[in-house]
């Protein structure tokens, strides 16, 4: 396994798209002052975690892009049950579309499995819509 932090990954539910989780917590953003993924369990690798890792989102069976996890908080909900805020940076970071299977709730990936970000050496321009980069790499372009 290659050093460096550990990161989660997660199916984006309710959204489509990058565009369309940026904008949900675009208004998250601005009613709360931060976004928050929240989650019924804790992730117990936390301190991996928090050492750099992110938390890679993943649309239409791929890995399509990536935020910063900024902190791991257990708090209350509105029926006093604990569950894990996952905080995020707001800035979401295009990565190089992977394909990955669906799977429930999240997991851990490592940082030897998880996609670099867009915009370095053979890699789609990072204004390039994804759908459009992923059928660039499955022709080989890419």
């Amino acid at each position: 396994m290659t050093d460096g932090p550990l990161h989660l990954i997660k199916l984006s539910v309710g959204s489509q798209s990058v565009e369309g989780l940026a904008r949900w917590q675009a208004g998250q953003l601005a009613a709360r002052g931060e976004v928050i993924h929240p989650t019924r369990r804790a992730p117990r690798r936390a301190s991996e975690i928090l050492a750099g890792g992110s938390i890679y989102w993943v649309f239409d069976k791929a890995i399509r892009a990536r935020q910063p996890i900024l902190d791991l908080r257990i708090q209350p909900d509105e029926e006093g049950r604990e569950y894990c805020a996952i905080v995020l940076d707001p800035a979401l970071v295009a990565t190089e579309t992977w394909p990955h299977r669906p799977f429930q709730g999240w997991r851990y990936l490592g940082p030897d499995k998880a996609p670099p970000d867009r915009g370095g050496p053979g890699i789609a321009d990072p204004e390039m819509p994804a759908a459009m980069a992923s059928a660039l790499k499955d022709l080989g372009f890419l």
